[in-house]
This record gives structure tokens, C-alpha cells and sequence, in this order.
């Protein structure tokens, strides 16, 4: 049903039924913070696959990003959390870090923090 959203919340598992069903893995419940706002980005890869990066700033004023890439069906491959982009804008934090997935998706390697 086009338009339904169903979200499920257990410890360890959060998942969206639907077409953006993820499995958020313990690196996300570690960098999740429901006080802060965020901004969020997805992109559905051309195989299904979807990125997707959350980056916030702090109370101490520090901007912190998250990086999940999922399988089309939901399946974790690759969580990152960075509670400290020294001295990077919500923005920049944002870019590097989709270029960092499209390389990782490309590549199957990171390249360093």
C-alpha cells in the first residue's frame, strides 16, 4: 500500500516496513540521541541498496554524523558514528560522508577517517 508506514521499535532492532525497511545495528543505538535534531539524507542506490546519513550538532557543539548503508531488504552492511567531525559544518560532514559510501559501495573499502 503506497504511502503506509509502519515503524517498529525493539531494543536492538528498528525497522520501517515498507520500501525503506532497515535493520539499525548497535552502532546506530549508540549514536542515537532522540534530544537532538537532525538533519537526515537517503538515496536508494540502483540496486536497491539504500544510504543513509544523519548528521547533528551536540550540546557541546560539536557536529556528530551517522553512516548506514542497508541491502534492499534491510540487512545491515556498514554502520558508522562520528561524535566529533573536528571543526566541519553540518554540510561538509554530510558530503564526506556520501562520498565515503559511494566509495565503499564502489570499492567494498574505506578509505581513512
Amino acid at each position: 500500500m503506497a504511502g503506509l508506514w509502519i515503524w517498529l521499535i525493539l531494543p536492538g532492532l528498528s525497522l520501517t516496513l515498507g520500501r525503506d525497511m532497515r535493520n539499525r545495528g548497535q552502532i546506530f543505538w549508540e549514536w542515537a540521541d532522540p534530544d537532538l535534531h537532525f538533519r537526515n539524507f537517503d538515496e536508494r542506490m540502483a540496486d536497491g541498496s539504500l544510504i543513509n546519513i544523519q548528521v547533528r550538532v551536540s550540546k557541546a557543539n560539536q557536529t556528530q554524523l551517522f553512516l548506514g548503508i542497508y541491502a534492499q531488504d534491510g540487512e545491515l552492511l556498514l554502520e558508522e558514528g562520528y561524535l566529533d567531525c573536528k571543526d566541519q559544518t553540518m554540510t561538509t560532514a554530510m558530503t564526506w560522508a556520501l562520498q565515503r559510501a559511494y566509495s565503499w559501495m564502489t570499492t567494498g573499502k574505506l578509505s581513512d577517517r
